[in-house]
């Protein structure tokens, strides 16, 4: 592909540029850098799928078959020297309004510099990814097809600025200090405001995290330890530990994530309270597990499995409000050797169950979703 763009570019001038009364009298890019295009990358990720669901809770149940488009999304990322690397991702199933904190459309996923200032410290800054540990995290929304909870409303993508350093072959530390949101609290969250809540001066978050390394790669972890302040003097206080076990044809994955709010900013225990106020001292606590196992070049299977609980605070007492399971076992093919283009079949099976507290105080009702799903998974690399 870079060989037929390179031909292109070189035949430019005699095609198309000389003419007597073109104002183009040489090609946009030199023949002398021509070469820069090696260290251009474009790009195109898609995964599309057709479901088949049901919806069961209550005295309400509901079905149906449908195509989408899960994942689209055009990234960019160049060498811009030996120092300097750009990278920018448009994911085009996102909104594209512009955030009144950050100014860039909620498409807008990455947009971000990345400068290497000593063999061992690099330096962010832009529009990236916050430093949150765990393994489910650290897949992209390409590979996943159902996030546990907190994932599902996690704000990941954040502008601010950061460093990693590799303190040794096998551990890598990273620091961040990010807004906490994209938009402005009144923006997000309207007339939905809780007593005594103000905008703070800088909605911040401070990230830091681990990445070690061990018994010649077979073990794995990514740690994380988060605060951030959505409104003044109330934040939120993020914890996950991530841990990954690779021998031969098995991978083994397991997180667990803990995440006091102070301010609900995932929103699952502000809906249970549905007062029009968003809920105050929530705690999020979460399971994770994910195996692979390939059983030849082109069939692999994995499982996912995940449980994440929910409590809130009134009055003067905390209370288990809900806890949601998961299951997600899924088979890949992929057909075409040294080729990543993946077919899949997978099965979605999502229960939530309400605790008897949230039954009698806020007339919630278990429910259960199920999926069937056969689709394509295609990180296609254009340049």
């Amino acid at each position: 592909m870079k060989s037929f763009l390179i031909i292109v570019l070189l035949m430019s001038p005699l095609l198309g540029f000389s003419q007597i009364n073109d104002t183009l009298a040489k090609p946009i890019i030199p023949v002398k850098n021509v070469k820069l295009l090696n260290n251009i990358d474009i790009t195109f990720d898609m995964r599309t799928e057709l479901q088949a669901y049901t919806y069961r809770g209550g005295d309400r149940y509901y079905n149906g078959v449908q195509f989408e488009n899960g994942f689209t999304a055009l990234g960019f990322s160049a060498k811009l020297h030996d120092q300097v690397n750009f990278y920018f991702r448009n994911r085009f199933n996102r909104g594209s309004d512009i955030q009144s904190l950050d100014q860039l459309g909620s498409n807008i996923e990455l947009a971000y510099v990345d400068f290497k200032v000593s063999p061992k410290l690099n330096l962010l800054v832009g529009k990236t990814y916050a430093f949150y540990g765990g393994y489910e995290y650290e897949f992209s929304a390409l590979e996943v097809l159902e996030y546990n909870d907190i994932q599902s409303n996690a704000l990941a993508y954040v502008t601010g600025a950061g460093i990693t350093y590799q303190s040794m072959e096998d551990h890598k530390f990273g620091f961040q200090v990010l807004n906490s949101r994209t938009m402005l609290y009144e923006d997000l969250y309207g007339d939905e405001v809780a007593e005594n809540i103000e905008e703070p001066i800088w909605p911040v978050a401070v990230v830091g995290n681990w990445r070690g390394n061990f018994f010649d790669g077979k073990f794995q972890t990514i740690y994380s330890l988060s605060y951030s302040n959505q409104v003044k003097n109330k934040g939120t206080y993020f914890f996950t530990l991530g841990n990954k076990y690779q021998n031969d044809n098995l991978t083994l994955m397991y997180d667990f994530n803990y995440s006091y709010e102070e301010v609900d900013t995932k929103g699952i225990v502000t809906n249970i309270f549905d007062n029009d106020s968003v809920a105050q001292d929530a705690l999020y606590i979460e399971n994770w597990l994910r195996a692979e196992y390939r059983f030849s070049p082109k069939l692999k299977g994995l499982l996912s499995l995940m449980t994440s609980s929910a409590y809130g605070k009134t009055g003067n007492s905390r209370n288990h409000l809900r806890t949601s399971y998961g299951m997600v076992p899924t088979l890949y093919y992929s057909p075409i050797k040294d080729f990543d283009i993946r077919f899949f079949l997978a099965y979605i099976g999502r229960y939530y169950d309400y605790s008897n507290y949230a039954v009698e105080q806020f007339n919630a009702a278990d429910y259960n979703r199920n999926e069937v799903r056969i689709g394509i998974i295609a990180p296609l690399l254009l340049l």
